[in-house]
């Protein structure tokens, strides 16, 4: 027989809350609009979950399961006290508005999401930018204002659910019969439908046009960074618009490189400077800047150029800018500077 304690992966002492937040769980993981659905599965949750959480039927499930044998009597002759074809009942939207998004209410209509690619310059990532983009989507019709009534009509009465915006669905399992209670898809829960159309988007209270969009790019984004923009999406007749997502594709910079929130660049310099110290100037995004590098510098060494990297999205802090010291080893040598370099290593430098 089947242990629908072990099924809902609860103790046989579980509050009836705690039934109640185990099949949320489960049943958010092998619904079969899920991707990791499983119809099977899902349904002999939902045939724990209708007794356990009826206090009659949890009772004589522990008095008698054991002589539950899988249809409507027992080894024993038990029949489950007229449970079969009486039916257990309970909203689906209930259950799943949590899951779906609806805050443990209906499960709210929404419209598509659509996604974007951007391409940035280095210096946009890092600076941030404005952009605008012109999408053609689904709007909200702006003759009917998304009713999707005719100017001057009224709404009626949903015919698929009477008006209550919600449809009742009985199906038979080995348990009796077992009723769901779902949104009305004529009417996307609301309960009205028009009683003329609206000639301009046939009723539907959406109608395909172009939007212009402006899109704030935060300083400091990364390359395959996604911004949201609730809202911004498809539109639905009775529902909630979808999201727009913007996934960010950064050029490289030809000599600096990102690293966090600071800047690298490469400095080449000569050998004798490396020795000696010099003043050498270095390009960063915001200008030139003058740079002391000191005597004796090793090659790969970094010096720090403090507040010229990249800015935090509040725009209150930024980090550094790297200079990364490349010492340049000249391939050929004059006659006199080799000279000089044998009276160097006769000095042990």
């Amino acid at each position: 027989m089947k242990d629908y304690y072990t099924i809902l992966e609860v103790d046989k002492k579980a509050s009836k809350d705690e039934i109640k937040k185990s099949f949320r769980k489960l049943a958010a993981k092998y619904h079969p609009d899920k991707k990791t659905g499983d119809e099977a599965k899902f349904k002999e949750i939902s045939e724990a979950y209708a007794v356990l959480s009826d206090d009659k039927k949890r009772a004589e499930y522990d008095a008698y399961g054991r002589s539950y044998a899988g249809g409507a009597q027992g080894q024993g002759g038990f029949n489950w006290g007229g449970f079969q074809g009486q039916g257990v009942e309970f909203d689906i939207n209930d259950i799943f508005g949590d899951i779906f998004g609806g805050g443990g209410g209906r499960r709210q209509a929404r419209g598509n999401d659509i996604s974007i690619d951007i391409q940035l310059s280095f210096m946009e990532a890092v600076f941030g930018v404005k952009r605008s983009v012109t999408l053609t989507k689904d709007n909200e019709c702006n003759t009917c204002d998304g009713s999707g009534a005719k100017e001057g009509t009224d709404m009626v009465n949903c015919e698929a659910c009477n008006g209550n915006g919600k449809v009742r669905e009985t199906r038979q399992s080995i348990m009796g019969a077992f009723t769901t209670v779902r949104e009305c898809t004529e009417c996307n829960g609301k309960g009205k439908i028009p009683k003329e159309q609206c000639p301009d988007c046939g009723g539907r209270g959406v109608k395909r046009s172009a939007e212009q969009i402006d899109i704030a790019i935060p300083a400091g984004i990364q390359n395959g960074e996604m911004i949201r923009m609730p809202g911004r999406g498809e539109a639905m007749q009775g529902g909630t618009p979808g999201d727009l997502y913007i996934k960010v594709h950064v050029e490289a910079h030809p000599t600096i490189v990102r690293e966090g929130m600071n800047l690298i660049a490469p400095l080449n310099i000569k050998v004798t400077d490396a020795l000696l110290g010099a003043t050498y100037t270095v390009e960063t995004l915001d200008g030139n800047v003058s740079i002391k590098i000191p005597p004796s510098i090793k090659h790969g060494e970094k010096l720090r150029i403090k507040d010229k990297g990249v800015p935090n999205d509040r725009g209150n802090a930024r980090g550094d800018f790297l200079v990364k010291i490349s010492i340049d080893i000249p391939k050929k040598l004059s006659r006199g500077a080799k000279k000089l370099v044998e009276q160097l290593r006769e000095e042990g430098i």
